[in-house]
Parts: C-alpha cells; sequence; structure tokens
C-alpha cells in the first residue's frame, strides 16, 4: 500500500477541497397550482406530474 514521502499542506488540502460546497436544490413552479415543486417529481399540492392527475390532491387526503 503506498504511503504519502511528505506531509500534505494545510494550503493544498484545502484547496483541494474549495469545490466540496453544497449547491441548492432546483425548484421550479407547478404548472397547475403556481406552488414549488422540484424538477421531476410529483407536486405534493395538486398530485399532477406533467399534466396527469398522479395523486389525490391534497386537499382530498
Amino acid at each position: 500500500m503506498g504511503v504519502p514521502k511528505k506531509r500534505t499542506s494545510k494550503m493544498r488540502r484545502d484547496r483541494r477541497r474549495a469545490h466540496w460546497k453544497l449547491e441548492p436544490v432546483a425548484v421550479g413552479v407547478c404548472p397547475k397550482c403556481h406552488e414549488p415543486v422540484e424538477p421531476h417529481r410529483v407536486c405534493k399540492n395538486c398530485g399532477q406530474y406533467r399534466g396527469r392527475q398522479v395523486l389525490p390532491p391534497k386537499s382530498q387526503q
């Protein structure tokens, strides 16, 4: 198993980890009820996905 010959400096370590940040979740708008919804997910408010009724609306549950 390989063993590092020299100690990695803090600057080199932190520069490598500079891109580990979280990105905000993408949020769209439901075309029917205009509630925020994640892309490629069923709307939790009205139960529609791509123009079809997939789940019963929240008011009926």
